[in-house]
């Protein structure tokens, strides 16, 4: 990342691994935002991070994509309500947990578009600045 301007926004994802033994290895990587993987971890990867206190943006999953299963909008609601507990707004990403490429299209665009509502509903809700 040594030759990226400093403008350019630095992502990383992480997955499956027991964070909390290496949150300082972590914090000191050349990233501004860390998406993990949560969708399957009862949000205890994200605690890991809050507990940590993790001061960079993090995109904790959304949803499991390894199941076929499209999460309703109400489900990925609740689950960046979740999120809201453990840091701010500003700071957080909304994504699917890890890539797409075990589901099909159908699942994928609905699932995503149910992201994005959940998304925009979340947004509506927040106090203004």
């Amino acid at each position: 990342t040594a030759v990226a301007k400093s403008e350019t926004q630095i992502h990383t994802h992480m997955c499956y691994c027991e964070f909390g033994d290496c949150m300082d290895a972590i914090n000191r990587l050349d990233t501004d935002v860390n998406s993990i993987e949560n969708a399957r971890s009862s949000n205890s990867t994200i605690n890991s991070f809050k507990e940590y206190g993790y001061k960079k943006e993090l995109g904790p999953g959304t949803y499991d994509i390894h199941s076929p299963v499209v999460p309703s909008i109400e489900f990925i609601s609740s689950k960046i309500s979740s999120f809201l507990e453990c840091f701010p707004p500003e700071k957080l990403f909304v994504n699917p947990d890890c890539g797409l490429k075990t589901r099909t299209w159908s699942e994928t665009i609905d699932a995503l578009y149910n992201m994005v509502a959940a998304t925009k509903a979340i947004r509506a809700s927040l106090p203004t600045k």
